[in-house]
């Protein structure tokens, strides 16, 4: 498969890119070899590999979440940038719309 100028104008304008003229001369070879790699790799016998998210596995360890009152709720009052009360003050985010 290869791309011409025209082609990748188009994928530009999809991926919402503005390539200069300049750009696109030189990226149009730089696609088209990628393209020539993943045919390369098309060709490889993947029969028998299951399909896989990472090249080697990776598990998060995670710690269960356990709910604890703090007994210094003042402490932590106290450094928060802004306060209203026994409450932490923080930016609006949400409009009354």
């Amino acid at each position: 498969m290869s791309l011409d100028r025209a082609q990748v104008q188009k994928v530009a304008h999809l991926a919402r890119l503005a390539l200069t003229a300049t750009e696109e001369e030189q990226f149009t070879p730089q696609i088209n070899s990628i393209l020539d790699y993943f045919e390369q790799l098309s060709e490889l016998d993947t029969e028998n590999v299951p399909p896989t998210t990472r090249a080697i596995d990776v598990s998060n360890v995670v710690r269960a979440d356990t709910q604890a009152t703090y007994a210094h709720r003042e402490q932590i009052l106290d450094c928060a940038p802004d306060r209203d009360g026994e409450f932490f003050r923080v930016p609006k985010i949400l409009n009354d719309d």
